[in-house]
């Protein structure tokens, strides 16, 4: 079992015929990824890697009966892009690209939001994506460092999710699902929004998070945490000698004030009973010691 993506899951791909997007579709279905549809506006009748290519999100979705969506759009186009796939009904969508400017990313989020009530759920922008390991991957998360297994990770990080994962595999620790929650300052949903996905899947007996400095998704997840989140969680926060005011590799991860700020993230989330790994190699034994 998985979260939000598994092998039945019938993906499109927007911007399948550009030369990131054809590439990731190839690493996609070579996966197992169940990709039945690519968009490209103006491309229309061609097909990638065997995949259909449509000019539209709806035509995609009614001929093709896709369920989610995987942007490797160009940055100016992509909220227009977000807009024409959640009036098509798609659900599950992961926006890849970086450099989205923030007041579309505020515009797309408030579009979501009014479409909660159906289950819509999104991820990024600046995400690695989502895998389900053994079953499909969404996004451009190298797939040789996953194993299937029960324990959940969420990440700021793309890289650092797949070390965090490729050190769990190593020791004989599968994932349920990786999520790349993204990197930007603004994104499309929140650290607790994806814990409560997790609480509630059986077949994830832990998760583990992966945060670093800037902004505040740690604190208010560990609000979650403390509220009533079933699950032990572990988490490893990036960026303790960060200095103030200057951005650490991320758009979001810059320090302001006292906000966001790494011995704020790592006191919230002990004081919800949260597990901190003072390096990643730590999480074997929070994972032997929740087996």
């Amino acid at each position: 079992m998985s979260i939000l993506l598994n092998k039945s899951t019938r993906v499109l791909v927007q911007g399948i015929t550009g030369r990131i997007g054809s590439v990731q579709t190839h690493w996609m279905l070579a996966y197992g990824t169940n990709i039945v549809a690519g968009v490209t506006p103006g491309k229309g009748g061609t097909a990638v890697e065997g995949v259909p290519v449509f000019d539209s999100v709806l035509e995609a979705v009614e001929k093709t009966g896709a369920e989610a969506s995987v942007f490797f759009v160009p940055a100016p186009f992509v909220l227009d892009a977000f807009i024409e796939t959640v009036d098509a009904g798609i659900n599950l969508i992961v926006v890849v690209p970086e450099h989205i400017p923030v007041h579309d990313v505020m515009k797309m989020k408030a579009y979501s939001r009014k479409h909660e009530n159906r289950g819509l759920f999104a991820l990024g922008p600046t995400t690695a994506g989502i895998l389900t390991p053994g079953e499909a991957k969404m996004g451009i998360m190298p797939a040789s460092l996953f194993k299937p297994g029960r324990i959940g990770i969420i990440s700021r990080s793309g890289t650092l999710s797949y070390e965090m994962a490729g050190i769990l595999s190593s020791a004989g620790y599968g994932q349920s699902t990786v999520v790349g929650k993204g990197a930007d300052p603004v994104t499309l949903t929140t650290l607790s929004v994806i814990l409560q996905h997790f609480d509630c899947d059986a077949a994830t007996d832990g998760v583990v998070i992966v945060g670093e400095v800037g902004g505040v998704q740690e604190e208010e997840a560990a609000k979650f945490i403390a509220d009533g989140m079933h699950k032990p969680v572990a988490a490893y926060i990036v960026g303790k000698f960060a200095p103030q005011g200057k951005r650490m590799g991320h758009a979001g991860a810059i320090v302001r004030g006292s906000q966001g700020t790494f011995a704020s993230k790592q006191q919230a989330l002990r004081d919800a009973n949260v597990t901190i790994l003072n390096s990643p190699i730590d999480v074997i034994d929070w994972a032997k010691r929740i087996s």
